[in-house]
C-alpha cells in the first residue's frame, strides 16, 4: 500500500507561482511512475504532467507546458510540481498519482493505481 500526501497549495494572484509536493510512504517510490492531475467541481480529473521513475522522461498537458515543471527527489520519496505564471483557469484541486506497474505513465487515469487526497490551488485575477 502506498500513501501519497500533497502539500503546498494555496491562494495566489494571477502571474504568481506555487510549488506543490507529493510525499510517498513507500521506500520503493523511486521505481514508480508519477503524475499530477487536477480537478474542478463537476468535471473529470484532468491530466497535468507525468514523469518516469528516473525523472528522465516527462510529458505535459498543452495547457501547462512551458509554465509548469514536474520533478522528483527519489531520495526523499517526494515528487514536485512547480507552477509559474499561474492563471485563474489553473484553479483546481491538484492530485498526485503513482503507478506501481509502470516506470513511465501517461495522461490516462487508469495508468495509476495510487492517488493522494489533493491540495487546493486558487488563482485570483
Amino acid at each position: 500500500q502506498v500513501q501519497l500526501v500533497e502539500s503546498g497549495g494555496g491562494l495566489v494572484q494571477a502571474g504568481g507561482s506555487l510549488r506543490l509536493s507529493c510525499e510517498a510512504s513507500a521506500r520503493t517510490f523511486s521505481i514508480y511512475a508519477m503524475a499530477w492531475f487536477r480537478q474542478t467541481p463537476g468535471k473529470e480529473r484532468d491530466f497535468v504532467a507525468a514523469m518516469s521513475w528516473s525523472g528522465g522522461s516527462t510529458v505535459y498537458a498543452d495547457s501547462v507546458r512551458g509554465r509548469f515543471t514536474i520533478s522528483r527527489d527519489n531520495a526523499k520519496n517526494t515528487g514536485y510540481l512547480q507552477m509559474n505564471s499561474l492563471k485563474p483557469e489553473d484553479t483546481a484541486v491538484y492530485v498526485c498519482a503513482a503507478s506501481t506497474a509502470r516506470r513511465f505513465g501517461g495522461p490516462l487515469l487508469h495508468e495509476y493505481n495510487y492517488w493522494g487526497q489533493g491540495t487546493q490551488v486558487t488563482v485570483s485575477s
